[in-house]
């Protein structure tokens, strides 16, 4: 898994490409929350993802339980239907802020 960092005005922008799984997930975490230290909101960008673990979803819920505790917002873009599918079928598509 790669991830590329941008930062756009008060936003910072995670582009994640390959597979989010036990052996990667921590560096999304840690990449989550450094993010937090340094803005208040976050968008994750989806396109090039293409797999997701429970250790993924563990990084995703952590990432939006810091965001609500800083008062910003996490936001995932780009959601493939096989990622979304995890989501819906997980409940997580309810917890998390998915927009196309």
């Amino acid at each position: 898994m790669n991830i590329t960092e941008n930062k756009i005005n008060e936003t910072i922008v995670l582009s994640i490409e390959g597979r989010i799984d036990t052996n990667s997930s921590t560096q999304l975490q840690a990449k989550i929350l450094q993010s937090f230290q340094k803005a208040k909101n976050l968008e994750l960008d989806f396109a090039q993802a293409d797999y997701i673990t429970s250790a993924g979803l563990r990084a995703l819920l952590i990432g939006q339980k810091t965001a609500a505790s800083k008062g910003g917002t996490m936001k995932l873009l780009h959601v493939k239907p096989m990622i979304m599918n995890v989501f819906q079928m997980s409940g997580f598509a309810k917890i998390l802020t998915i927009e196309p």
